[in-house]
């Protein structure tokens, strides 16, 4: 299974990323990326899913209520609203820009909802050169879904995130079961790398040199660190579900790496943080 899919390697146009459960070679998380000028129709099938604007504005037909998303210009550039797209639903999309479309499958059909860019939460993780930002979009304690887990990580060039090195690929106290998509979009038309490594049991090895477009793939394995190369800044979108009866995202650090996280209290916050001028709240460790 090739588990970094180049930009544009799985394109299906006007979707210039595709990666469905069945692509992907397991049960829940999909992705695609819409490339909109004008109006697209779609079905949302077996998955609940979102519209969430990368750059641009649209609006959302579904279920008989319309939504409008004023997005935003890029990713660095603000936090976006989005809207929340049932299962079994008949989708206009109505716009000019890239638009996310993260997807989970689902049996359950839950309302069409419009998610405000205000009241979506952004925190700022770690401190010193793990210094990163994260926007909340669809995570458990922020909006409702089935099983669909979304969020956004923004790293300033020359430092790491998704570190220490974690995983969620089992189903016990203090750890869930998802799988996760890695989504990127790099500053300047610059380069980032991702790893991802497994157990003697449970085999992956993953270093990737991303750009923009490119996506990666974690089934189960440690994953981290994702290094922002000095000079560009780092983005990538994270879309996970699983096959757990509870909506959790519960993770267990690497134990020959988790030591790091002690190291953050005697050190600041990159002050490069927040990105778009966005007031953030206490960062937990």
């Amino acid at each position: 299974m090739n588990h970094y899919r180049k930009a544009g390697s799985t394109a299906d146009p006007p979707f210039s990323l595709v990666v469905t459960p069945e692509s992907a070679g397991w049960g829940y998380s999909g992705l695609r990326v819409l490339e909109l000028d004008g109006t697209h129709t779609l079905s949302t099938a077996d998955s609940e899913a979102l519209v969430l604007p990368l750059s641009g504005g649209c609006t959302v037909r579904v279920d008989g209520e319309t939504f409008t998303l004023a997005g935003r210009s890029g990713v660095f550039d603000a936090v976006t609203d989005f809207a929340y797209l049932p299962r079994d639903s008949e989708v206009e999309i109505t716009g000019r820009g890239r638009f996310a479309l993260p997807s989970a499958k689902t049996a359950n059909r839950l309302p069409a909802r419009y998610g405000p860019a205000e009241a979506v939460p952004s925190e700022l993780r770690g401190a010193g050169t793990c210094s990163r930002q994260v926007n909340n979009y669809c995570l458990p304690h922020t909006f409702e879904a089935d099983r669909l887990l979304v969020c956004e990580v923004l790293t300033p060039g020359g430092n790491w995130s998704s570190y220490p090195p974690h995983k969620h690929d089992e189903a016990r106290e203090g750890e869930s079961e998802l799988e996760e998509i890695y989504y990127f979009e790099v500053g300047g038309d610059g380069i980032g790398y991702q790893r991802v490594y497994g157990t003697a049991e449970r085999p992956i090895e993953v270093l990737a040199e991303v750009r923009t477009g490119d996506v990666v793939l974690i089934p189960h394995g440690w994953h981290g660190p994702s290094m922002a190369a000095p000079g560009y800044d780092l983005y990538y979108l994270n879309v996970m579900a699983g096959p757990g009866p509870d909506r959790a995202w519960l993770i267990r650090d690497d134990p020959a790496h988790a030591w790091v996280r002690g190291t953050w209290e005697s050190q600041d916050v990159d002050p490069r943080l927040p990105f778009g001028n966005r007031h953030t709240p206490g960062r937990p460790r």
